[in-house]
């Protein structure tokens, strides 16, 4: 890729990455250039600037060399991420990749890019009754029936009295949220396992995450038997508020987004299972998509959602009995990554690490 340009956009001192070039009006290939718009909506979740960033912008330069790229990453603030897409627009984009901070707010964003013509593509997120061109992410209701069979296996169906699980959702403002915890009570329903308590947790803050923990657990205190958590940061939060409080070992605790400090804590015997998603797929997938956009092209999709071309890849759940498989083999990290120091001992433990003298 050329050198990336930085350039100020509106009131707000709005930051743009832009690069490659845009001046040609085909690519390398005799395909039609031009300007993609990627805008994400936060950074807490290391995913976004780790590996959704990076790899559309490789793909991107691969299969369109001459398309230029604006990126903005909205911080979890609806507003700012308005303000970014109507920066991308002015400046010319002729595509948006949009991972909408509030799948509502949203809509305004998609009204305006069609206003002028320009297809959105909604990634990782959905943006209900809106002219949205296509929509690519992980099947979230998937998501949520892995976590809660992961509960499941893990606690069975015959608890105590009084006993029953933690619900930490998302944040009320994405939608997939919503279609994790209709995923969990599909797979609930019956099994006698009740939720004692439920939060969506503002901003998908661990920190948040952590401090209502903690306060439901000084109401409920050992009747919590396992954590429903909505993401691997969520997990961190809850399993922290459980340590603090002396709960050794730490209940089932449910994830997802395969973080690395997430595998580290399933090695470790303090968080049950994540869902992993290879994220990178979809953010191939999304660059591919939008160069198909880009030169008028209807892209595949696999199903409809209100009416909405989709495509919606398959996730996995991890636990220590396939985390080699699915993490290692994968590709996804090397043990080197996995067993550091802190984690030798559990790595010998369940095998990833010989023992030291064998």
């Amino acid at each position: 890729m050329n050198r990336r340009t930085i350039v100020a956009a509106g009131a707000a001192l709005l930051l743009i990455v832009a690069a490659g070039c845009a001046e040609a009006p085909e690519d390398a290939g005799g395909g039609k250039s031009g300007t993609i718009a990627l805008l994400l909506p936060e950074s807490k979740t290391s995913r976004y600037e780790s590996i959704d960033r990076p790899v559309f912008e490789a793909t991107l330069a691969e299969i369109c060399p001459d398309c230029e790229l604006l990126y903005a990453n909205a911080g979890q603030d609806a507003a700012r991420q308005q303000q970014q897409a109507e920066a991308a627009l002015t400046q010319g984009a002729d595509v948006l990749v949009l991972d909408a901070v509030d799948s509502v707010a949203a809509r305004s964003i998609v009204e305006s890019a069609a206003r002028r013509r320009v297809p959105v593509l909604a990634y990782d997120r959905f943006i209900s009754q809106a002219p949205v061109a296509f929509f690519v992410a992980y099947d979230a209701g998937r998501v949520g029936q892995l976590q809660g069979q992961a509960l499941v296996d893990a606690l069975g169906t015959d608890l105590a009295p009084g006993e029953g699980i933690l619900a930490v959702h998302g944040a009320a403002t994405d939608p997939n949220a919503a279609a994790f915890k209709t995923g969990l009570s599909e797979v609930l329903f019956g099994t006698g396992i009740q939720i004692l308590a439920e939060y969506d947790t503002p901003d998908w803050s661990p920190d948040k995450s952590q401090e209502w923990v903690e306060a439901q657990l000084t109401q409920f205190g050992d009747r919590v038997v396992g954590v429903y958590a909505a993401n691997d940061g969520t997990a961190s939060g809850a399993i922290s508020a459980m340590r603090a409080a002396g709960m050794d070992p730490v209940p089932p605790v449910t994830g997802q987004d395969a973080e690395l400090a997430a595998v580290q804590r399933i090695v470790a015997g303090d968080q049950h299972m994540t869902v992993y998603k290879r994220i990178s797929q979809q953010a191939e997938l999304a660059a591919d998509l939008a160069v198909e956009l880009l030169r008028g092209e209807e892209p595949n999709a696999s199903l409809l959602r209100d009416s909405v071309p989709t495509l919606l890849l398959t996730p996995v759940a991890v636990t220590r009995e396939n985390l080699e498989r699915v993490i290692v083999d994968g590709g996804v990290y090397t043990v080197e990554e996995i067993c550091t120091p802190a984690y030798r001992q559990a790595c010998q433990d369940i095998g990833l690490l010989e023992e030291e003298g064998t």
